[in-house]
């Protein structure tokens, strides 16, 4: 099976997390983090602060890695790298996604939105190491 090699940016302001909706290709109108897939050579922080550059325009900095999600799609394996970074403005344009919203990490807001498989994985992790650690 075909293995695909991608980042995604955990973008975070206060206690809010920012989303993007695809805006093409299977997954068109579902929401993820951004990110994307590495190129030849590139280390995943390169490919990372690429791929935020392309798709928003936004420098990202304060990089740390989060986790690395293993998902098996119909056709390929997905083995994507998160990263927690900080931004200094907001994006301003869209290249690849149809939207973009901040929201808060609780279970309203999760069931509320719909996620690109992947994705939700991420959101299972964030809930379980931050939201329920800062609430006990």
């Amino acid at each position: 099976m075909k293995k695909i090699e991608v980042v995604a940016a955990i973008i975070k302001k206060d206690d809010f997390y920012l989303i993007a909706q695809r805006l093409k290709g299977e997954f068109s109108g579902l929401w993820e983090f951004p990110g994307g897939k590495l190129e030849e050579g590139e280390t995943p922080v390169q490919a990372l602060k690429r791929e935020i550059k392309e798709e928003m325009d936004i420098e990202i900095y304060n990089v740390q890695y989060f986790e690395t999600i293993q998902y098996e799609y119909p056709t390929f394996h997905l083995n994507m790298a998160c990263y927690f970074c900080e931004i200094r403005k907001e994006p301003s344009y869209l290249y690849d996604h149809a939207a973009i919203r901040w929201f808060h990490i609780n279970e309203e807001t999760i069931k509320s939105i719909h996620w690109v498989p992947a994705d939700a994985l991420v959101i299972e992790k964030l809930m379980k190491t931050y939201v329920r650690n800062s609430i006990h």
